[in-house]
């Protein structure tokens, strides 16, 4: 490795999925470089770098650790079998040590002294079950690639599957023949078809179908359910709905439908009478789609919700989530890639990566509390509540607040700073101090840090931990 690949290293903007430092000036412990190692080849391989600060901006500190680094990697492959490549690079700040670990094979996850480990944030954690089963998987056909009904004539396809919906979506005019139709499905995935009999994919069935129960997937439906109050004491009216149709064919119709299920507030002004809901609708499309994405689907006997309660939305997915929560604005990692490529190209949902940086956006704009993610045994929630004032949030959420702030703000290249605060909360200029000591709150709970901690007041400027 050259120094201009070790520059090109310290430079990267956050540590990521494939990149670690340590400063490990003196010793650095061998059973945990082992750890490491595991981690980030279940993580899909990457490096990691010894003598270097963590903190932006990286500096070489040197490090004296593995003085022989043949002896050293001899000793990671006798213990995990994986064979590890090391650099010693020369550096004007010291002598630094960079490990590149490998991928595991493909569907084995590694492990040591029986602990399938994988990074969150600064912390070596066991693999959640949720993400074993995923390499497990890994060589077997994807649940969206899998047939869902086969020997089907194209009469047999535009009866099951509402073709019309994809040409709509596309806006494009509808092809002059019906095999032409069912050939644009073809090219996508959606059917196969053999000596002109056709097959339809379980990707084709559960963005397209007429009839989700037609292919038995039922149970993938988003269901519905509006409460009386805050519990789930009391379903409001009878209204707990199962959709029947495709994601793709039936969206837009969910999404209308939740949004007239919000609490809303009516105002008259000149003659004319208008509603506002409790959440903007570009939120809760952001959620929905997002849950739709992201769940496990193949998980069985379950599927997503939308619970809407008087004071908060929480919409429910099988699974849980590949990232840690508190990386989910900035990092994006699909467990279904091609099921949510199909959606992006529907319009379905954000590009990459984007989904909850609209939701943050919004709820900023809204001045609504930041959102909250609750981890089940198998399921992921996500919360969104309703307008609370300053003053009545709780240290949870005024913190989480500022993070979810700062992390938008670092994504889009901004600053975040007092005057930032100030905006997100509306606090006036002579209440400085209250955005100052918001900020603090969240220092004192290392959700950010300061970029320069010698920086005069007026100039001080955050990131979140992990920047």
């Amino acid at each position: 490795m050259t120094l201009e690949e070790l520059e090109a290293l310290l430079n990267a903007r956050s540590e990521g999925e494939h990149l670690e430092f340590k400063e490990a000036k003196g010793k650095y412990e061998f059973e945990t470089l082992v750890n490491y190692c595991v981690a980030l080849a279940n993580e899909g391989g990457g490096r990691l770098v010894l003598g270097v600060a963590n903190a932006r901006p990286r500096s070489v500190v040197g490090t004296k650790a593995f003085d022989i680094p043949e002896r050293t990697v001899g000793g990671i492959y006798e213990r995990i079998h994986l064979k590890i490549v090391w650099h010693e690079v020369a550096h004007p700040g010291g002598r630094v040590l960079v490990f590149e670990v490998p991928s595991r094979p493909k569907g084995q996850p590694v492990q040591y002294k029986g602990r399938y480990l994988m990074r969150a944030g600064e912390e070596l954690v066991p693999m959640s079950p949720d993400q074993l089963k995923k390499i497990f998987d890994e060589g077997r056909p994807d649940f969206i690639d899998l047939p869902a009904k086969a020997g089907c004539g194209e009469a047999d396809v535009v009866t099951l599957l509402d073709v019309q919906s994809y040409f709509d979506l596309k806006k494009r005019p509808f092809p002059s023949t019906r095999k032409e139709a069912l050939d644009a499905f073809i090219q996508r995935g959606f059917l196969i078809v053999e000596s002109g009999v056709y097959t339809i994919t379980n990707l084709g069935a559960l963005l397209f179908a007429k009839r989700l129960s037609d292919f038995g997937l039922e149970r993938k439906g988003v269901r519905v359910i509006v409460y009386e109050g805050s519990s789930k004491a009391q379903v409001k009216d009878g209204k707990d709905l199962t959709g029947h149709k495709g994601y793709a064919a039936s969206f837009e119709a969910l999404i209308s439908y939740i949004n007239d299920q919000l609490p809303a507030s009516e105002a008259i002004a000149a003659a004319l009478r208008t509603t506002t809901r409790a959440y903007p609708k570009e939120a809760i499309r952001e959620l929905v789609a997002n849950a739709i994405i992201h769940q496990d689907l193949n998980e069985k006997g379950t599927g997503v919700t939308v619970d809407i309660f008087e004071d908060r939305i929480e919409v429910t997915n099988p699974g849980l989530p590949l990232l840690p929560v508190d990386r989910f604005i900035d990092e994006n990692q699909s467990r279904n890639e091609s099921f949510a490529g199909a959606l992006r190209q529907l319009g379905i949902c954000e590009e990459r990566g984007h989904g909850i940086d609209e939701v943050v956006s919004n709820i900023e704009a809204h001045q609504l509390p930041p959102y909250a993610c609750r981890l089940g045994s198998r399921h992921t929630t996500v919360v969104l509540s309703r307008y609370k004032p300053l003053k009545d949030l709780t240290p949870d959420e005024r913190i989480r607040a500022v993070y979810q702030h700062c992390c938008l703000r670092f994504v889009n290249n901004k600053i975040t700073n007092n005057e930032s605060i100030r905006e997100r909360f509306k606090i006036e200029k002579q209440n400085a101090a209250t955005a100052s000591r918001l900020l603090s709150e969240a220092v004192a709970a290392k959700k950010i840090r300061p970029v320069d901690s010698e920086a005069a007041n007026k100039l001080m400027r955050y990131v979140p931990y992990w920047a």
